[in-house]
């Protein structure tokens, strides 16, 4: 039986054999195809190298056809009978198309496919991965896939790891039955990773059924909407959850907290709001935490301090206030902390020195204040540290050995003083020191260390000489001193010992430069406003590649040299020599400018029209004159135009209505400008200013503005437009300042309802005055200004009404001039709070609207010169905010009201030349008003006119009662009567017996001497005062 046997295996065994080598054989051809589909490009896994943080190479130049594939790299195989099982090609270079019959999928055995980070040129995810029911791993991460993810992947339903992250956000979308079929089908599922799949039209309800047994769950910028279930708070073994960049909004629930297993949290960049949850300090295996970029309010809670494993805390641009919790300081394994961005307050935690392993602390953009704790020197391991914008005070701890491996230090934008530490010039690391817009004092020391990079110290106190070893930082790529009083003589040309010196700013200081040759510095920007330069320095000539220069607020007289051409020709975009003395300019030789501001000289003739690269183009306060040529309309980029304060004629040129898709800003003021307001406004016009004050324009206006619908300040006022209000500017959303002042502009206000909805809604400053207006006061418009009533929130984060130039080319404040606590004032900026209304001068008629009264933001309120009667409405007394109220010249009539003493900033206030009565309210602001204020008011009396009031007193309230409430003192108004009754009876008694027997010579003797002594005492008074006066 035993022979039998061994005959049949003796027999069988060739035939075995030669299929396993037939079936290895089959493997190898298929994965060889396979990787000829593709070419070779090193650009194919570049994410693998500079994002993933690992090594690519082209595993699959390695394979030779004719040898054993299942040795080949990223090649796996059953050792059994020689199926590849595995096939690990990621980072490996391979790009090109997919193709959908690839001999990939004659690999039925696969168990782990790996082609992470290749690039598939937005191929399309076959169907037939479906097939490979063996798998348990597939990854496709970074692999360059588009288009829907087949609903087959759900028929893997062995996965226990499944990647189909893109690196491309939204390239890859999935629907939702494909992705319910993955959720249900996937019992087995472990690592779930869909970062970057487009699942917006998925309702995040499909997650609730996925499986208890999950680990890992990735959905980042997946653009998932709306609250997420909580029910996927309850995979009790999950490790990590990343939910970043999504749009998920709600508070973070409670139940969180109960993920024990929980190491890595990521819900960054989403909608959520309420409070960071307590429960999450019960995650004591967290190791990251990351809610940044939320809306998350309330206190950091303190229970955070018990997640002792974590080793990067990110809360960053939040709503999160109160003071930073002491309890962080328990953190001990924390690398990075970051806080920046919120309103967090108060000092900077001590306990915070107890991160001995922190790398990274950030906690700019707050409100902190006080001192920098001193325990801050314990951390030796930290990188990178800034604390910028805050109110910090005080001097920066010292201590010559501090901070041994600080690359990065950002402290700018506080209250810091005293001199720059003693470690700051030994750190042996530093590359960037950032400590501007601080109080700093004393001088600049030697610098030791070589590592430097950046040093920017402007906007401090700074003085002495720059130090000589600044000259010997070969690595420095920007030096910014602006705004100090550093003094002492500096040779330019030593500049050229720094090779990568890109960035120089020694602005605003009593430096001297000197040099009389050619540079040969490297320089991209030069920045020497105001350093006393009476001439183009000759240093330029050698700064072939110079981007950016500023020469401004300097004595440059004359015109710009000829040379001047040949700095930076090909390369210079900005150039600013704004508020010198120059007399003259040719041409403008330079071929790529962008931003050119030649505002305040003495610029005379014609003008010279740029480049068509010119975006931002500010002559203003010159002697240019001539007609704008339409020439300067083929700059199709030019975004702010100043051309105000010249004498520039002739008429506007029609095509800036043209321009204005790309046009915000455009100040024609104060030239000499005649005939019509351009007719035309192209659709998507970008206006935000328009101001053509004090020109002879005779308009109209034409409707074609409503197409500017980002326009905030409209200024026409000094011409002489004839025409009635054009009400429908009221429909212009942004429109924040309309001024129509000094025009011929008449016709009533009044507003048919039935034809107009709500307007100006977001309107601050509305001057109509010197014009012939008439009819009531505009009562449809008053209810409308909804910024003033306080309404219509203000978005603005500015200070100033303005606009950004773009590319970094700084922001530009709108102007205007205003009547302001009656004195005319030219604003070069307009502040983002100011309310203002100026009516005066017209001809309006009937009484104030008592509407006025919910003003409540108005500053400036100007009704003056018109025919306006009636009394002052008592609501004027609820404008809390106003600080100026003129009414004079009008007929109005009654009293003062007293509600006006209530109105705490009112320091300018005219109500002469009317027909008030009664008495002046007094104290408070009114106690400093002059006579000036009530002249032609016959009828006034009482401070500061010279009329009295003859007003009977009434009589003084019961001391012994209060607000008509009860004393609780046992005599009350019956003791008071027989008082007085008895002092009656007894007063008549003593003056009867004085008529009946002449004066008594006792009552005659009392008053005699009193009469006595009171003359003395004024005998004794002069004497002292004219003593006084002879000494």
């Amino acid at each position: 039986m035993a022979s039998y046997l061994f005959l049949c295996l003796f027999l069988f065994f060739p035939h075995l054999y030669a299929s396993f080598s037939s079936s290895g054989s089959h493997s190898c051809s298929s994965v060889i195809q396979f990787k000829d589909s593709f070419s070779i490009t090193q650009d194919a896994s570049s994410y693998c190298d500079n994002f993933a943080g690992l090594k690519s190479y082209p595993k699959t130049n390695s394979w030779k056809e004719g040898t054993d594939c299942c040795s080949w790299d990223g090649v796996t195989c059953d050792h059994l009978n020689a199926h590849v099982i595995a096939l690990d090609l990621s980072c490996s270079w391979l790009y090109g198309n997919f193709p959908s019959n690839t001999t990939l999928f004659l690999l039925p055995h696969l168990q782990k496919l790996n082609l992470a980070f290749n690039d598939f040129n937005l191929s399309k995810i076959p169907s037939e991965f479906g097939g490979f029911t063996s798998l348990f791993y597939l990854n496709l991460s970074c692999t360059g896939f588009a288009g829907e993810v087949p609903s087959q992947v759900s028929h893997l339903s062995k996965l226990v790891s499944l990647d189909l992250s893109g690196w491309t956000y939204e390239q890859l979308t999935i629907d939702k039955h494909a992705l319910e079929g993955l959720v249900h089908n996937l019992t087995e599922v472990r690592h779930l990773f869909l970062d970057g799949i487009n699942m917006s039209s998925v309702n995040a309800h499909v997650f609730m059924n996925l499986s208890s047994s999950l680990r890992s769950l990735s959905l980042a910028y997946c653009d998932l909407q709306g609250k997420f279930p909580k029910n996927i708070f309850d995979l009790q073994n999950l490790n990590l959850l990343n939910l970043r960049y999504n749009q998920l909004s709600g508070q973070i629930p409670r139940s969180l907290g109960n993920l024990l297993q929980l190491t890595h949290l990521d819900l960054a960049e989403n909608q959520l709001s309420g409070q960071i949850p307590r429960s999450l300090g019960n995650l004591l295996q967290l190791t990251h935490l990351d809610l940044w970029w939320n809306q998350l309010s309330g206190q950091i809670p303190r229970s955070l301090g018990n997640l002792l494993q974590l080793t990067q805390l990110d809360l960053w641009q939040n709503q999160l206030r109160g003071q930073i919790p002491r309890s962080l300081g328990n953190l001990l394994q924390l690398t990075h902390l970051d806080l920046p961005g919120n309103q967090l307050s108060g000092q900077i935690p001590r306990s915070l020195g107890n991160l001995l392993q922190l790398t990274h602390l950030d906690l700019s953009g707050n409100q902190l204040s006080g001192q920098i704790p001193l325990s801050i020197l314990n951390l030796t391991q930290l990188e990178y540290l800034t604390i910028s914008n805050n109110s910090l005070e005080g001097s920066i701890p010292d201590e010559v050995t501090a901070f041994p491996n600080l690359i990065y230090l950002y402290l700018d934008n506080n209250l810091l003083n005293g001199t720059l530490p003693s470690w700051l010039y030994t750190a042996p690391s530093l590359k960037t020191i950032h400590l501007s817009q601080n109080q700093f004092s004393g001088h600049i020391k030697e610098f030791q260390s070589k590592s430097l990079e950046w040093i920017a110290l402007e906007n401090n106190k700074l003085q002495g000489p720059l130090p000589s070893s600044i000259f010997q930082l070969l690595n420095l790529t920007l030096l910014s001193l602006s705004s100090n009083n550093l003094s002492g003589v500096i040779e330019f040309r030593m500049f050229s010992n720094l090779p990568n010196l890109e960035d120089l700013d020694l602005s605003y200081n009593s430096l001297s430069l000197t040099s009389n040759t050619t540079s040969t510095v490297n320089l991209t920007s030069l920045f020497l406003s105001s350093c006393n330069l009476s001439e183009f320095p000759q240093f330029l000539k050698g700064l072939k590649s110079l981007e950016s220069l500023d020469l401004s607020c300097n004595k440059i007289e004359g015109k710009i040299p000829q040379w001047m051409q040949e700095v930076g020709n090909d390369s210079l975009t900005y150039l600013n020599v704004s508020h010198n003395s120059l007399t003259e300019v040719e041409h403008f030789p330079w071929n790529n400018i962008a931003v050119l501001d030649l505002s305040s000289n003495l610029i005379r003739g014609n003008l010279p029209i740029p480049a068509s690269t010119i975006r931002i183009f500010l002559i203003s306060n010159n002697r240019f004159n001539g007609e704008v040529s339409s020439l300067i309309c083929n700059a199709s980029d030019l975004r702010i135009l100043d051309l105000s304060h010249n004498y520039l004629s002739g008429t506007i040129p029609r095509c800036f209505g043209n321009l204005s898709n790309s046009l915000q800003f455009l100040n024609l003021k104060k030239n000499t400008f005649y005939g019509t307001i351009p007719p035309t406004f192209a659709e998507g016009c970008q206006l935000t200013n328009f101001n053509l004050n004090g020109n002879l324009l005779e308009g109209p206006l034409t409707p074609s503005i409503l197409n500017c619908n980002d326009l905030e300040v409209l200024d026409l006022g000094n011409n002489k437009i004839n025409d009635t209000f054009p009400h429908w500017l009221g429909s212009l959303p942004q429109l924040q300042v309309l001024v129509l002042k000094s025009n011929h502009m008449h016709g009533s206000l009044c507003v048919n309802s039935s034809k107009s909805s709500p307007f100006f809604s977001k309107i601050q400053i509305f001057d109509l005055s010197s014009n012939y207006f008439s009819g009531p006061l505009p009562v449809r418009y008053i209810n409308s200004f909804k910024a003033i009533i306080n309404l219509e929130k203000i978005g603005s984060i500015m200070s100033y009404m303005g606009v950004y130039g773009g590319n970094g080319s700084g922001f530009y404040t709108y102007s205007i001039g205003i009547v302001m606590k009656g004195q005319y004032m030219e604003l070069v900026k307009i502040f983002t709070m100011w309310m203002i209304i100026d009516l005066s001068n017209n001809q309006f008629e009937g009484g104030i609207p008592k509407v006025f009264g919910k003003l409540n933001l108005l500053k400036g309120l100007n009704l003056s010169h018109n025919n306006l009667n009636g009394g002052i409405p008592t609501s004027v007394g609820n404008l809390t905010s106003l600080e100026w109220l003129d009414l004079s010249s009008n007929r109005l009539s009654g009293t003062i009201p007293n509600r006006l003493a209530d109105l705490a900033f009112l320091s300018s206030f005219n109500v002469s030349q009317n027909q008030l009565h009664g008495q002046i309210p007094q104290g408070k602001q009114f106690n400093t008003f002059g006579n000036d204020s009530y002249e032609g008011n016959k009828g006034l009396c009482g401070f500061p006119v010279s009329k009295g009031c003859n007003i009977i007193e009434p009589a003084p309230p019961n001391v012994l009662e209060k607000d008509g409430s009860k004393s609780n003192i046992a005599f009350g108004w019956k003791v008071v009567l027989i008082g007085y009754g008895c002092g009656v009876v007894f007063g008549m008694s003593v003056g009867y017996v004085v008529f009946q027997t002449g004066m008594p010579k006792w009552l005659v003797n009392l008053v005699e001497n009193q009469q006595e002594k009171r003359r003395r005492r004024k005998s004794k008074k002069g004497n002292r005062s004219n003593r006084r006066r002879r000494i």
